[in-house]
């Protein structure tokens, strides 16, 4: 019989229960949130504390009366990519992380972060503490190139210098080389235009955002003007919406270089497609065919910076320096389209070009990664084989979010995905495929094990005195925050 000490309030004597845990009348630390009808309560744990697993615990808390939720972060900070990923010039994006904090703080929801699965406590300790466990922690790697040249220095990937410039703290000392005049972005997705654009945005308007101090001092003496965008595929296959490139055509200071041989014939094309697709591709058509009006033009000829558009050119190679020392360029594969629509494939022709270039950044994708051999896992399309967010052939366990789905949508794609996979869990519940009966510890028997392996948890209240810090050192800046880039700093200022 295990002797370890869990209570359950309201008892006057210590009881045992199935699994060898004890209740008795002890009250731990933050117990007041499991008054809710306890035992009899279904306890969930999420594994992530970005929009997919705040939009699951959302759900799950509003649909179900009697559900606790903890959420596990293996950072000291919440929110995942909405505040490592989001553009530092997209406060409007932001806004869910009001949502998010009303989740966070309902009586029923607990936040724990500073706690990585797969180190700190492992995913069978939790399957024993919970009713059901949710794989909500996103794509946390990167996809790589897989060309030679391709680890010299000046090649990054996307999600490392969009990390290094939103203040994730393992980028924190990224300090990428923007001393040369071209940078090339292989990716045409929604990804690649911010980068582009915080690439190319006068620092005035950075100066407003969020963008870490040490990005935008990096910014200021940057000497790129020049941005090209490198995609495999044709006009009709990129992967940005019109909203991204509406921002582009209209950055202060920027002008565009659209090939208009890129787009002729498209307009005609463009009547029979989607929506979203026909006015993407509207507006492509008209920014490089006709001519502008005389206020773009105006501002055009004064712009002492330019982006534009590649098609049909694949990265072979990253072109050494003479030295040998660090990136110079990148060679392309010409390449020519089989097929239509969104289904068309690229086919190298066997003609190359060479690019000169000192920064090349790969947005080709983010990538999630196992966290657990007792998980399964599809590795070529880096995600957890599930229906409707049920992990096949594993009961209890389930999954939202890009580890569900793959890397793909905005983050209202996000939501409905976590929606689907709480609701699965709902329907478990009430039909009883997912058992409650039996009492689950919880947050109670996790905590005890990370304070015994030395592991300070955050508390969303801890959270609010980093973000309190934050805030207040943005404001004396003009700045909406300024972020805490040193996880030792954020834990610090929560213990305080």
């Amino acid at each position: 019989m295990c002797t370890r000490g869990y209570w359950m309030w309201g008892l006057s004597r210590r009881v045992s229960l199935p699994g060898g845990f004890r209740y008795g009348p002890r009250r731990p630390l933050g117990v007041h949130r499991y008054l809710c009808n306890f035992p009899h309560s279904p306890r969930i744990c999420i594994i992530g504390s970005g929009p997919a697993g705040f939009y699951t615990a959302q759900h799950l808390l509003k649909h179900h009366s009697k559900l606790l939720v903890d959420i596990y972060e293996k950072l000291p900070v919440p929110f995942g990519l909405v505040r490592f990923g989001v553009a530092p010039d997209h406060p409007e994006v932001k806004n869910v992380v009001n949502t998010f904090t009303q989740t966070a703080k309902s009586e029923r929801c607990a936040f724990y972060g500073n706690v990585t699965v797969g180190k700190d406590i492992t995913l069978e300790e939790l399957q024993a503490a919970y009713h059901a466990v949710v794989l909500s922690y996103g794509a946390d790697s990167k996809r790589e190139l897989g060309i030679p040249g391709e680890e010299l220095p000046g090649v990054y990937s996307a999600r490392d210098f969009v990390g290094w410039y939103n203040g994730l703290p393992s980028q924190r000392h990224l300090n990428p080389d923007l001393s040369n005049e071209t940078a090339v972005i292989l990716g045409q997705g929604n990804v690649a235009l911010d980068i582009a654009r915080i690439l190319l945005s006068p620092i005035e308007l950075l100066k407003k955002t969020d963008i870490t101090q040490s990005a935008l001092d990096a910014l200021v003496h940057s000497r790129i003007r020049t941005v090209w965008l490198i995609g495999r595929r044709g006009p009709l296959q990129v992967a940005f919406t019109i909203k991204e490139l509406r921002e582009m055509l209209q950055l202060p200071g920027t002008r565009p270089r659209l090939d208009p041989s890129d787009y002729q014939g498209l307009g005609d094309i463009a009547k029979d497609l989607p929506r979203p697709r026909k006015r993407l591709t509207e507006l492509l058509v008209k920014s490089a065919l006709e001519k502008p009006a005389a206020k773009d033009c105006a501002r055009w000829d004064q712009a002492n910076r330019e982006w534009g558009l590649y098609f049909l050119r694949s990265p072979i190679q990253v072109l050494p320096s003479k030295d040998g020392r660090k990136a110079a360029g990148v060679r392309l594969s010409i390449t020519r389209l089989e097929g239509t629509g969104d289904t068309a494939v690229a086919i190298p022709t066997g003609q190359v070009e060479d690019i000169s270039c000192g920064l090349i950044l790969s947005s080709i994708g983010y990538k999630s990664v196992p966290i657990s051999p007792a998980v399964p896992f599809l590795c070529e399309q880096g995600i957890i084989p599930n229906c409707m967010g049920r992990v096949t052939g594993y009961p209890g366990l389930y999954c939202s979010g890009w580890v569900k789905r793959g890397p793909t949508g905005v983050i209202t794609t996000t939501m409905t995905d976590s929606f689907e996979t709480a609701q699965a869990m709902l329907e478990d519940i009430n039909s009883g495929a997912l058992s409650w009966s039996d009492p689950k510890p919880g947050a109670t028997a996790i905590k005890e094990l990370i304070t015994l392996r030395g592991i300070q948890s955050i508390s969303f209240s801890d959270w609010q005195k980093i973000d309190s810090v934050e805030t207040a050192r943005g404001q004396k800046i003009g700045k909406p925050r300024e972020k805490i880039l040193d996880p030792e700093e954020m834990l610090k200022f929560a213990c305080h």
